[in-house]
């Protein structure tokens, strides 16, 4: 009996791992929600509100809305030691497509790639069949300029595997 309270203690303190995407330039989940006050400040200041209130009101992205420009006003906004401002790289998100994409039911979609700045998704032809997207995880930024406009929300960004 003692082992079952002990256990269930340990799940009330220990930290699950969070799969939503914090804003860019943010540092590791666990350093984010410790030192985020939730003040709102980094969600007014984007540019494309792409920035919104997550679960517990922490700061989160949803890519549903536009892209993320890297425009850093969210990270210049903050008066928390939430980001690293020494970081090259935003963050290692790359973009993913899940199986309910158009091209695998034989429809010719190309929105994502339209979409792509960095040009980080082509598409490769095959005879007799609809071109297929491919993503350029080196070349992907993470921007999340391809998510809005899919028709079938078949556009993951996340880390890779």
């Amino acid at each position: 009996m003692n082992q079952g309270i002990n256990q269930s203690r340990r799940n009330l303190f220990s930290r699950r791992k969070s799969n939503v995407t914090r804003p860019p330039w943010s540092k590791t989940d666990q350093e984010f929600t410790d030192n985020c006050t939730r003040c709102d400040k980094c969600i007014t200041a984007c540019e494309t509100q792409i920035i919104k209130r997550g679960e517990g009101g922490f700061p989160e992205i949803d890519f549903t809305k536009d892209e993320c420009t890297f425009c850093k006003q969210c990270v210049d906004v903050c008066p928390e030691p939430v980001f690293d401002r020494d970081q090259s790289l935003p963050w290692s998100i790359t973009a993913a497509i899940k199986d309910n994409c158009l091209t695998h039911e034989g429809v010719w979609c190309q929105s994502c790639k339209d979409a792509c700045d960095p040009r980080a998704i082509s598409f490769i032809m095959a005879v007799g069949q609809v071109p297929k997207p491919v993503i350029d995880t080196d070349a992907c930024t993470g921007c999340g300029a391809c998510v809005s406009p899919c028709p079938a929300d078949a556009i993951l960004i996340g880390h890779p595997n």
